[in-house]
């Protein structure tokens, strides 16, 4: 049978747009289709606006710490409108970016939302496509729990276009990586900020040391900590500001209530599986409902490929880019490989900003033998002089047995940046030898991570635990 494409591929995010134009670069037919903006979560409502954002937060903190080295500045305010509009300048830009990546080699975009109508056939709008062989990359959505005034709340997708002013009073519901990033942002750009958090700290699944560090580092800075905390309904308030209160009430599920201005959820993102036909291709899904796939991204069909966020194997938009290039390298351009996951870097811009690579300590003590712990705490020079309460964590952990840095952590400015590079090393099995025979940069922060020179030992967990 003749099929329109060699590939077909469903959402033009990260993945998709990386494995479509590797793909068409090595000769193949290529198609995909996009329902929003080309680009992805990442690029239009994500990692880059989000980190923008930022950005524009922090000045506040710039301004106050510029006092103590000589600036005289007169009042400074601020305009939410002008950055709101600034960052989407950018999204545009690089969305155009995003569709010249395809035009390039030859892909032909459809503009629509795809749906499997069986394993070699979609549909796009009114089109109907034919495939050899399908790539489904529609990554993940937020999730809103169905509790009483749901629809009240917003999700970071709507953070990103809020009107001016600013709402006085937010609260964001989540105690994940988006949470504390827009609890961050929002603290910055002057709204009071409710972080309601079902557990007793953010950012779980990250070091304990490190969740520890920036769950009071937060709550220092201003932002209100409603700790163990869940949320019953949201009840919009009849007088609403115009009678001088708050358009919301939130009521805990535990009979507490307060006032907000905004509620938005941030409790999590599900893959992006309903209603793209995917049991018509014979497309199974996995227990937590993402796409079931192989170690080569293969589904349960035998044409079918997934990568990215609607896998659910680890949600970072690198990942997503490097598991759609071994999609295209290995089916289209007879270079086999695998992704791997293995020592994968991340971060999480929040304020102060936290990044890793490799191990947990608490992961490393039910994998690996006798660890050696290092850590070191300390207020970076630039405060020193401003007098901002500001300090940072860094850790390594070490396997005894062998000597290798087995997992890199940091709390503080910069954090992404200096985890990056020490990736490299951490992937590469550097030994902790080979950090203490490094000469460090003086004066930096990142100096620390090659000067640590006392440790804690720690016993495995399951031998602790029997003793």
């Amino acid at each position: 049978m003749a099929y329109d494409y060699d590939l077909f591929v469903i959402g033009a995010g990260s993945g998709g747009v990386r494995a479509s134009r590797i793909a068409a670069g090595y000769g193949a037919r290529v198609g995909i289709c996009e329902d929003y903006r080309v680009g992805g979560t990442c690029v239009i409502r994500g990692c880059v606006p989000k980190k923008l954002l930022v950005y524009g937060s922090k000045f506040a903190h710039e301004f106050e710490d510029s006092l103590a080295y000589g600036w005289v500045r007169g009042e400074v305010t601020h305009s939410w409108a002008t950055l709101r509009d600034n960052v989407q300048k950018e999204v545009d830009r690089l969305n155009a970016v995003y569709i010249r990546l395809l035009d390039g080699p030859g892909v032909k975009i459809h503009m629509g939302r795809g749906r499997l109508m069986d394993r070699h056939t979609i549909q796009v709008g009114s089109e109907t496509i034919t495939a050899d062989k399908i790539l489904v990359c529609t990554g993940g959505r937020p999730e809103v729990p169905p509790i009483p005034g749901h629809e009240f709340a917003i999700t970071s997708n709507e953070a990103f276009h809020l009107p001016d002013p600013l709402p006085k009073r937010i609260t964001i519901v989540g105690g994940g990586y988006i949470a504390v990033e827009f609890a961050g942002i929002f603290n910055g750009l002057g709204c009071h900020v409710d972080l309601v958090i079902r557990r007793d700290r953010v950012l779980r699944g990250f070091d304990e040391e490190c969740r520890t560090f920036v769950h009071e580092a937060l709550a220092h800075s201003g932002i209100k900590m409603r700790t163990e905390t869940q949320i019953g309904r949201i009840v919009a308030d009849p007088n609403g500001q115009a009678g001088g209160k708050a358009p919301f009430q939130v009521h805990t599920q535990l009979g507490g209530m307060f006032e907000t201005d905004l509620v938005m959820y941030a409790t999590g993102r599900v893959p992006n599986t309903q209603g793209i036909g995917l049991e018509k291709a014979g497309v199974q899904l996995d227990k937590a409902g993402a796409i079931a796939v192989d170690e080569w991204s293969k589904t349960t069909a035998d044409n079918i490929w997934a990568v990215g966020d609607v896998t659910d194997r680890i949600a970072l938009t690198p990942v997503a880019l490097m598991e759609g290039h071994c999609f295209a390298d290995t089916v289209f351009g007879n270079m086999p490989r695998k992704p791997d996951h293995r020592d994968v870097p991340s971060a999480v811009f929040c304020q102060p900003e936290l990044a890793n690579v490799g191990l947990t300590e608490e992961e490393a003590r039910i994998r690996l033998g006798e660890l050696r712990v290092f850590t070191s705490a300390f207020t970076p020079m630039k405060y020193t002089v401003s007098g901002r309460k500001q300090r940072s964590f860094m850790k390594l952990i070490v396997e005894a047995a062998t000597d290798k840095v087995v997992g890199a952590h940091m709390v503080g400015d910069d954090a992404a940046e200096l985890i990056q590079g020490l990736a490299i090393a951490i992937k590469a099995g550097a030994t902790k030898a080979q950090f203490d025979a490094t000469v460090g940069i003086h004066p930096t922060a990142g100096e620390e991570f090659v000067t640590m020179r006392t440790a804690r030992v720690e016993e495995p967990a399951k031998k602790a635990a029997a003793e």
